[in-house]
């Protein structure tokens, strides 16, 4: 199974008092890069959530965003919230505490206080409720988005696949073609050698000839090509994380590719091994999208 970066998980739940919001989003990235944006009654759920995720996904950057939704704004009875006097209590005793040492520091304004997380919530969630609620909410959204990450993958491989059908072609077409274009270009420069240099014997110029001939001959660039593309199908047969692998390959194939058009001496071979650059090139931008 063969996964892309990108993919989307959001979900809701139903704490009672408030409304529990998780959203996972993914993106290319070299690396797993995990970004967290969390409201502060949820800091302390970052460690075991970069746990789980750390523990099904290798590589993309990865935002989870998570916050709680009071009910009484879902619901429109902010009237009847009564503020929670033990929490406001905490609250007095920690003010005190800085004053007593910072004098000049600002007191907590009402505003702030309503704000203070648990202070307007009618029933405060236990630590180990809101911490199992979420977990259980990311393990469900991380399966989501797992599964979407893998039907993004099973498109790229179709696409890599038939990308790399045609360069097969591409490759079968150029192999004929060589013996032709070399005895072509043997004969073109026979004819310069003898017309540059009069006294020039006919061994001496078969001599040149052939040196240079075997400079130009692109059979073993052709058969690594065919090797890489092997290895790429062999790649994609595995699956789990190849993203880096093919990235190496994309580079291989394009060394190749380059080799060919230096080294071609036909405007067919030419065309064939800018085709195949090309192809390469469109291999590379979808491989980048791989885990």
């Amino acid at each position: 199974m063969i996964q892309s970066m990108t993919g989307y998980a959001a979900g809701t739940r139903d704490l009672g008092s408030a409304i529990l919001n998780i959203e996972l989003k993914s993106v290319n990235s070299r690396y797993l890069d995990l970004g967290f944006r969390m409201s502060e009654d949820l800091r302390t759920l970052e460690m075991p959530i970069r746990e789980l995720l750390s523990a099904k996904l290798s590589r993309g950057k990865i935002e989870c965003r998570a916050y709680l939704q009071s009910q009484h704004s879902t619901q429109g009875n902010a009237d009847d919230a009564t503020p929670n006097a033990a929490v406001i209590a905490r609250l007095v005793q920690l003010q005190a505490g800085v004053l007593n040492a910072l004098p000049s520091a600002a007191p907590l304004s009402v505003n702030e206080i309503l704000r203070w997380p648990g202070v307007l919530a009618e029933d405060s969630l236990a630590a180990d409720t809101l911490q199992r609620e979420s977990l259980a909410l990311v393990t469900a959204l991380l399966d989501e988005l797992l599964a979407t990450r893998t039907r993004e993958g099973d498109k790229l491989v179709a696409v890599l696949r038939e990308i790399s059908a045609r360069m097969r072609a591409w490759v079968a077409q150029a192999a004929p073609l060589m013996p032709q274009a070399l005895a072509d270009y043997q004969d073109r420069l026979s004819a310069k050698l003898r017309e540059a240099v009069a006294n020039l014997d006919e061994d001496r110029i078969r001599q040149e000839v052939g040196v240079f001939a075997a400079k130009i001959d692109v059979a073993e660039e052709l058969a690594r090509l065919n090797t890489h593309l092997d290895e790429l199908e062999r790649v994609l047969k595995k699956g789990g994380a190849v993203g880096k692998r093919l990235d190496f390959l994309m580079q291989e194939l394009n060394r190749e590719a380059n080799t060919l058009a230096s080294k071609s001496v036909s405007a067919e071979i030419t065309v064939i091994a800018l085709d195949l650059k090309l192809a390469i090139e469109q291999m590379r931008e979808q491989v980048q999208n791989l885990e």
